[in-house]
């Protein structure tokens, strides 16, 4: 992974991290340069040596709390092959994304950052990192080695996906939406679905699962470039 401005600078980094604190707290369109500049205790002069406009920095912001996201699904994977199962893979997305409450945010209501997503390529640069498009991404790639069903057309078995990773980060975000049905342990009920639903009655042969998630990581490490990409194009002084 290239560096990242924050790992050159304890300003950049600061800065970073007071934006974090103020849009989780305000949103993105209440917080200004100047109360971030005021939070850091910097200039509002010295973020503009790093970020040439707000919507540059909260852009860049985002951009690195799905780059960590990523980091972490493709360490995990590279420990524990297994861990592209479905059954493994569907806990695996919805934990990471309740673990961190940008991720949450950007999952429930993206409207704000697709309004400073001017950049048709930058649109697709986040869409493609969303929980559900990796998810998808995944299901392709497996279906491809023999790893899931393949009696159900590919387009529903992928909305049934997304319906069940929304479904349960929404009700494991918020115990009163399950009211009466909460559960102890809701991962293993999400297991059980994306077994039942995904999976076929027989495991697959460890070779076919390590083939697999090599190319998972593959793409996984693509789609974590591409945003990459778009957090050094809005550094100041790159374009």
């Amino acid at each position: 992974m290239s560096r990242l401005i924050e790992h050159d600078s304890v300003k950049a980094a600061r800065i970073l991290d007071s934006a974090r604190e103020l849009v989780l707290a305000h949103g993105v369109r209440k917080v200004t340069i100047a109360e971030i500049a005021a939070a850091a205790g910097v200039g509002k002069g010295t973020v503009y040596l790093y970020w040439e406009t707000k919507e540059d920095l909260f852009v860049g912001l985002a951009a690195r709390e799905v780059l960590a996201w990523i980091e972490t699904i493709n360490d995990r994977i590279a420990q524990d092959p297994q861990s592209v199962l479905p059954r493994r893979l569907a806990p695996l997305l919805v934990r990471t994304t309740l673990g961190n409450p940008w991720l949450r945010w950007l999952q429930s209501d993206d409207s704000a950052l697709r309004q400073l997503l001017h950049r048709p390529a930058d649109r697709e640069r986040f869409a493609e990192a969303t929980t559900s498009a990796m998810g998808n991404s995944v299901l392709t790639i497996l279906r491809g080695h023999g790893i899931v069903r393949d009696d159900l057309p590919l387009p529903r078995q992928m909305y049934a996906l997304h319906a069940v990773l929304v479904g349960f980060v929404t009700v494991m975000d918020n115990a009163d939406v399950a009211g009466p049905l909460s559960i102890d342990d809701p991962e293993t009920a999400l297991a059980d679905t994306a077994h039942l639903l995904l999976e076929r009655p027989r495991d697959p042969a460890a070779r076919d699962v390590a083939d697999a998630a090599e190319a998972v990581r593959a793409r996984f490490t693509e789609i974590h470039d591409n945003l990459l990409g778009l957090v050094a194009a809005g550094a100041a002084g790159t374009r």
